[in-house]
């Protein structure tokens, strides 16, 4: 490997993960999705508005937005263990991952106003530890079911994370958990406003749809 083919890696993590997927489709549809619902063009806004199956596009492609580039990194450029910084050390899957993340939450594609970041950072993570990736999954799914409010998974899967690598990764892997940290705070910072929302008791619910989500405030 080179610092080319690293820096390429690199470019091309921030450039996949800025693919405005929620807003590609809604022009697909006739719409700005920005300007519809919450103007978030992430997954929850563009199943409310646009229906079950948008959505579930949607984080499909935002998953794999960042899967594909921490896998790549986790494959290619990673040897466990490695203290060698040209050489398949931790820094370039964190670094890859972290640039998908990033170029969800400020795309170049969108004046740099993307998504929360929810879901590529699901992606990311899936690649570099599936086991807590994994028992997050089923933390958003209850947290869901007992609230009905996608943020609130979002925000519990965050915020488990960290805890799920503390107990279930090795010692080789607690970069990955630093970066689980970091990004759990990250996550948190872009749902501010859903916070604001939820303690005003003005959150909608994920079983809202269509325009009824046009009163929301713009996040």
């Amino acid at each position: 490997m080179t610092n080319t083919t690293i820096g390429l890696l690199f470019i091309a993590s921030y450039l996949l993960g800025g693919i405005p997927t929620g807003y590609i489709i809604g022009r697909i549809k006739g719409i700005d999705i920005r300007k519809h619902g919450s103007g978030n063009p992430g997954t929850a806004n563009v199943y409310r508005t646009l229906g079950k199956w948008p959505g579930i596009l949607t984080f499909t492609v935002d998953f794999l937005k960042g899967f594909v580039p921490a896998m790549i990194a986790m494959h290619y450029f990673y040897i466990q263990g490695s203290a060698d910084f040209s050489k398949g050390h931790w820094w370039i899957p964190v670094t890859a991952g972290a640039l998908a993340i990033a170029g969800h939450i400020w795309t170049v594609f969108l004046s740099f106003h993307g998504g929360k970041g929810v879901a590529t950072a699901a992606g990311v993570f899936m690649a570099l530890l599936p086991l807590p990736t994994a028992g997050a999954f089923g933390v958003f799914a209850v947290a869901v079911a007992l609230t009905h409010h996608i943020s609130v998974g979002s925000m519990s899967a965050a915020a488990s994370l960290p805890i799920l690598c503390l107990l279930l990764t090795s010692e080789h892997q607690r970069p990955f958990t630093l970066l689980a940290l970091a990004v759990c705070l990250l996550l948190i910072y872009t749902h501010i406003a859903n916070i604001r929302r939820i303690l005003a008791g003005k959150e909608l619910s994920f079983k809202h749809r269509g325009e009824a989500a046009g009163g929301e405030e713009k996040k």
